[in-house]
This record gives structure tokens, C-alpha cells and sequence, in this order.
């Protein structure tokens, strides 16, 4: 799995973006709260990635910080709701904004993002009040620097969040893994010493 992409921006888009990364361009879908944040074409650029995979496509779903992704992984893993929407829900707000609509059961404020109907809304309420206060925490300034970890750190994050644990006890993890590993650790090991600890 993509995790992260640092490269070139060969192209730029409100709701996709070419990525220019040692002369492979890839195609990455973006809400408009990444788009504002990124800069102009050929300037650098690094993104967060989800990669969402189907019977025939592989789509990239690209984010300028950890909370964008995480909100896009919370809303998509409501029955319903697909990476189109996810996509289009962060465009019509901000995480920021989103995270205190939903704990407050806002139905006035969530419906009136564009594709977002009563029932979808009274979703979000219901599935996500309670798990976005992590999302609150990272908005609170707890995420530190999104991409300061390397691109196999990031590897092993996505691996145990697609094993089914949070982001925080991701991160917590790999950080007890690399603080007692040798430096140069591969992939399988790093994963398999933070699956340890997690089970401790």
C-alpha cells in the first residue's frame, strides 16, 4: 500500500493533483481543504496517502495532514458513504469544522454539505460522535510533524490501521519498536515488533 508521496506537483486541480515522483506521475484525488494548502505547479510537494482498492481500479486519495486522513478513513468506514463522498463531505468542510457538527448532532450545519441528505447525516452522528474525539485531539495540536517519519514508518502505520487498531496506538507502537530495533530495521520486522507491542 501508498502510504505517503513526495515529489513534484506536475499538475493541480481542486479535486486532483498529478505527482511527479522520479519521472512517475500519479494521479491523486484531493478534498478542497488540501487543495487550498498546496503549492503551485513544479513546487514540491508531499502528501498522505489512502489507498483505496477495487476489483479493477486503484484510486489514490491524497491529504496535506494526518487529521484529513484519518476523518476521510472514519467516514468511509460508514456503510454508505464511498471515497467520493468522503472527498466531497472534506470539501464542504473543514475537519475542524466537521468534528464539533457531529459531536453536537448539527443536522442543520451537516446537511447542508452538498450530497449530505438527514439520513446520511444522522449516520455520521451516530457512528462517529464518539470516535472523532481522537480526530479532536490531533486538531488540538497532537499530530506534530505530519510527514517527518519515513516512507517505511508510514508503511507500517497503514499496515496496522488496516489491521484494525487507531492511529494513536499505531504511532505509540512503532515508536517502542524503533526506540528497542537496530537502526535499518526492514519492513517485516518493524511491523512484526509493533504487532508485539500492541499485544503486550
Amino acid at each position: 500500500m501508498i502510504a505517503r508521496l513526495s515529489g513534484s506537483l506536475y499538475s493541480k486541480e481542486p479535486n486532483r493533483l498529478i505527482v511527479d515522483v522520479n519521472g512517475v506521475g500519479y494521479e491523486v484525488l484531493i478534498p478542497l481543504s488540501t487543495f487550498y494548502e498546496i503549492g503551485e505547479v513544479h513546487s514540491p510537494v508531499q502528501l498522505l496517502i489512502h489507498t483505496h482498492v477495487r476489483e479493477d481500479t486503484l484510486v489514490l486519495y491524497g491529504f496535506k495532514t494526518p487529521k484529513e486522513k484519518q476523518m476521510f478513513e472514519q467516514l468511509t468506514s460508514i456503510s454508505g458513504i464511498g471515497p467520493k463522498l468522503g472527498i466531497g463531505i472534506l470539501s464542504g468542510m473543514s475537519v475542524d469544522e466537521l468534528v464539533p457538527a457531529i459531536r453536537s448532532s448539527n443536522l442543520a450545519r451537516l446537511t447542508a454539505i452538498p450530497g449530505v441528505g438527514r439520513k446520511t447525516a444522522e449516520r455520521l452522528i451516530v457512528e462517529l460522535r464518539d470516535k472523532v474525539s481522537k480526530i479532536e485531539t490531533l486538531s488540538a495540536g497532537s499530530e506534530g510533524p505530519p510527514l517527518a517519519k519515513s516512507a517505511q514508518e508510514e508503511d507500517v502505520i497503514s499496515a496496522l490501521l488496516n489491521l484494525g487498531y487507531s492511529k494513536p496506538q499505531a504511532e505509540k507502537a512503532l515508536q517502542q519498536s524503533l526506540a528497542a530495533a537496530r537502526d535499518g530495521q526492514p519492513f517485516e520486522t518493524l511491523l512484526k515488533t509493533s504487532l508485539q507491542q500492541l499485544a503486550r
